[in-house]
């Protein structure tokens, strides 16, 4: 077995070890050399998420729920249904919370964005001055990111958020700030793992993946960008918004169907400070494990 994945717990302050769903097959698949020829051949490619996908939306799916919420200590008091209502595995994943369980931060004061999901973050003031994402000297450009070099040149210098979900999380995605949202732009791709075990190895796999970008024009923070990437057995990313109408901040924007997957966040340069907890731990590449609705940061 490789070098652990170990996260900092923002509600504890506490480093912790990831429990890693299907790590022996991940780490045989990035890990050694036979395994990186399958991912070539088999894994990154679409008919095997959709073949995967299509197994999870099976009435069969469904045992695999129960077994899968006690391993991973799911806590079912957050949901908006019961255990018991889901048909699929594919319609637990992409299950619907309480209100309540995810409150926002400062509600009522637009100028306080929020964790646009569940996970694992990191959080970069100048995504060009990084010293490293998934580990030193390890980036990619928001060119590459974003697909349009004209568009990166707009957010050159800019904020950038990595909220890597695992398939324990929760799977809905959601505006980090109130503004006026685009239709979703679809940058074609592979669908390589987002899981560390592969992002250090060759952290450019996460802007090889399947993506949508989608650009928010908000008052209080100019233009963002936010971006839902696929991931192996993630192909599948739905939007639920409406492109064109005003959204409120924590407002649902979609969800990812089954897998891990990622939601990265990227603002103007100066348009916002990010919260220092995020930065301080995201300098050493280790991700920070907050929920949907925490502070992100605060306008510039």
């Amino acid at each position: 077995m490789g070098e652990p994945i170990r996260f900092y717990d923002r509600a504890t302050r506490t480093t912790q070890t990831e429990q890693i769903y299907g790590e022996r097959w991940l780490r045989l698949a990035y890990e050694t050399g036979p395994g990186r020829g399958l991912v070539g051949l088999v894994f990154r490619r679409a008919w095997f998420s959709r073949w995967y996908g299509w197994r999870m939306d099976r009435p069969a799916s469904v045992a695999r729920v129960a077994p899968f919420i006690r391993n991973y200590g799911v806590q079912t008091a957050d949901f908006a249904g019961t255990p018991e209502s889901f048909k699929t595995f594919n319609e637990f994943f992409y299950r619907k919370l309480k209100p309540s369980a995810r409150p926002l931060a400062a509600p009522d004061d637009p100028r306080v964005a929020v964790l646009p999901a569940d996970g694992r973050h990191l959080a970069f003031p100048d995504v060009d001055a990084a010293a490293g994402f998934y580990a030193k000297g390890a980036k990619f450009t928001l060119a590459s990111l974003l697909g349009d070099a004209v568009l990166a040149a707009e957010f050159a210098g800019g904020a950038m958020l990595i909220s890597r979900l695992c398939p324990v999380d929760y799977h809905r995605f959601h505006f980090p700030v109130a503004g006026t949202p685009g239709a979703a732009r679809l940058v074609n791709g592979w669908l390589y793992s987002v899981s560390p075990v592969a992002l250090r190895r060759n952290v450019g796999w996460l802007v090889d993946n399947k993506r949508l970008v989608t650009l928010v024009d908000s008052s209080e923070f100019g233009r963002v960008a936010v971006l839902e990437i696929g991931a192996t057995n993630v192909g599948t990313v739905r939007q639920t918004y409406a492109p064109g109408r005003a959204v409120a901040k924590g407002d649902e924007k979609g969800f990812f169907a089954f897998g891990g997957s990622c939601v990265v966040t990227v603002f103007q340069r100066g348009r916002i400070r990010l919260d220092a907890d995020l930065v301080a731990q995201s300098a050493e590449c280790v991700e920070t494990y907050a929920k949907m609705g925490e502070r992100l940061g605060e306008a510039g």
